[in-house]
């Protein structure tokens, strides 16, 4: 155990956490290392396994154990960089990464007689190997309706001990968890357009942390406002290394 002064450098990866909700139950979840490579994230009422190729995540399997049903998701890269994503049978997500850092992407619905819908498309924003904005545009609405959904996020200046993992900053599709730091608060607007009239809609979701010496999370406490109605929920989880 390091001495009492503040060490940045230590890297610590996840052993397990403890998720308690406002009612009092709680569940665990544990994690599998091999190395700095993720090997299973096993919790209540899912089990997600992973696959590497030359320190890159290339295929992950999800046991729900509420239903039993198996779910495979494909990565595919370019020069280390995640392209497409795809759960087998379910969707599929194309990226494309621009020279201004944005990621640009369009996700695709395979339907049962395996024709694509196009869902939405968007842009990921980037700062300080941090996400800090996702904004989408639904594809997939009545004609002369324009949806347009966007996430932003503020962060901490702490380790997110997620970032460590080999390979898990690349899945784009994980949202803030490929963030270097730990997101504050998050703010989801959705706004529907249609003949002229605009309905927008905002909920926000905060997080507040404790820290160890070495500035990673050892508690989140997290709650989500209803903007309309200012009803949330509340969950706790203990983070152990």
């Amino acid at each position: 155990y390091s001495c009492s002064q503040d060490n940045d450098d230590s890297i610590k990866f996840i052993k397990k956490i403890v998720e308690t909700s406002g009612d009092g139950t709680s569940e665990t979840t544990l994690y599998t290392y091999n190395g700095d490579e993720i090997v299973r994230i096993d919790g209540a009422k899912k089990r997600t396994d992973f696959t590497y190729t030359d320190g890159l995540i290339n295929k992950t399997v999800t046991l729900n154990k509420v239903s039993q049903l198996l779910e495979t998701i494909e990565y595919s890269y370019l020069e280390g960089k995640l392209v497409e994503v795809e759960s087998l049978g379910n969707y599929r997500i194309n990226y494309i990464h621009n020279s201004d850092r944005t990621v640009s992407y369009e996700k695709f619905t395979i339907a049962s007689t395996n024709q694509q819908v196009k869902e939405f498309h968007g842009t990921l924003y980037f700062e300080n190997e941090n996400l800090f904005k996702d904004e989408r545009i639904l594809d997939n609405t009545a004609v002369g309706t324009l949806t347009k959904y966007s996430i932003s996020f503020d962060y901490d200046t702490k380790h997110n001990p997620l970032y460590n993992i080999s390979g898990y900053k690349k899945l784009l599709n994980y949202n803030e968890e490929i963030s270097s730091n730990n997101s504050l608060m998050s703010t989801v607007i959705t706004s529907v357009s249609k003949d002229d009239q605009t309905t927008s809609s905002a909920n926000f979701y905060t997080n507040s942390f404790k820290y160890d010496l070495d500035n990673y999370p050892i508690e989140r406490v997290s709650e989500n406002t209803v903007a309309t109605n200012g009803n949330g929920s509340y969950l706790k989880t203990e983070y152990f290394y």
